[in-house]
């Protein structure tokens, strides 16, 4: 997965859970929940979203990693280079 498209899995989610904010007018080295005016249960509710939608376990120690946008893409587009999948599905 490329960087635009984690930028934009990540503005997707992002819109779902505060679909007032003008995301492009949010700086992405902004505080996501200042700049978005999101409390702590839907920063919660994006992190869940970006795991189910990238696959990927985030631990409660790395959400400050996702607090803005760039650093959120940063750290996704990282973990996934690294290979930490979530939980594999059956199949």
């Amino acid at each position: 997965m490329t960087s635009p498209d984690i930028a934009a899995t990540i503005r997707e989610e992002l819109a779902r859970i505060a679909p007032e904010v003008d995301l492009d007018a949010v700086d992405p080295r902004a505080d996501l929940q200042e700049a978005c005016d999101i409390d702590s249960k839907d920063f919660l509710n994006l992190i869940a979203a970006l795991h189910r939608r990238l696959d990927i376990d985030i631990p409660e120690t790395d959400y400050p990693e996702l607090a803005t946008l760039d650093r959120a893409e940063f750290y996704l587009r990282t973990r996934l280079a690294a290979g930490f999948p979530g939980k594999a599905s059956p199949g």
